[in-house]
């Protein structure tokens, strides 16, 4: 696993700098914008280096197909405004990804009752959900933009948001549900 993966995040670099470098006449936003997939990309192993955390390469594996969607082919080729279904394709896979961090912790715990378990997974996602949109406003409120499309939809593109990243949870506790019964 560690070896697959090393190589989707030298692919996915390469696809980055590609892009990092045919976007410079675009200017220097939009540059750093696209080249903080880096630091993004490689979050967990400074995790793992700066607090000795010991993020498993399983949950290293959906970090970086979760960046490569949400960031790459998201933010930095713009599939967010080119492809409507993009957007709740990346928030259900948020919420996968939350979901399989609260088992994490779940295990780390070690708890003896499943209905905890899977409320613990499912409020964690949502918890999770609810703290990217707030970021998203947040950053809309102090620098302008409409990310969270208010615009356009009103508070419908929030709200999907985060139902589609409970229904990734909701996904993750049912098979996290059945590997224990």
């Amino acid at each position: 696993m560690k070896k697959i993966n090393h190589l989707l995040i030298i692919a996915t670099l390469i696809c980055a700098f590609i892009t990092i470098f045919s976007e410079f006449d675009r200017g220097l936003v939009i540059v750093l914008k696209d080249a903080s997939i880096v630091l993004t990309l490689l979050l967990p192993y400074i995790l793992n280096k700066l607090f000795k955390f010991n993020i498993s390469e399983y949950l290293i594996f959906i970090w970086i197909i979760f960046i490569f969607l949400a960031h790459y082919l998201g933010v930095t080729c713009e599939f967010y405004n080119k492809w409507g279904p993009f957007d709740k394709i990346t928030h259900t896979f948020s919420g996968v990804l939350s979901g399989t961090v609260a088992i994490l912790i779940l295990n780390k715990v070690k708890t003896k009752n499943i209905f905890f378990d899977i409320l613990f997974i499912l409020s964690f996602s949502s918890m999770c959900a609810f703290l990217w949109e707030v970021f998203e406003f947040t950053c809309n409120a102090l620098v302008g933009g409409d990310a969270q499309r208010v615009a356009l939809t009103g508070v419908s593109d929030t709200m999907w948001d985060m139902i589609v990243a409970f229904a990734g949870s909701l996904f993750v506790s049912f098979v996290y549900y059945i590997k224990k019964k």
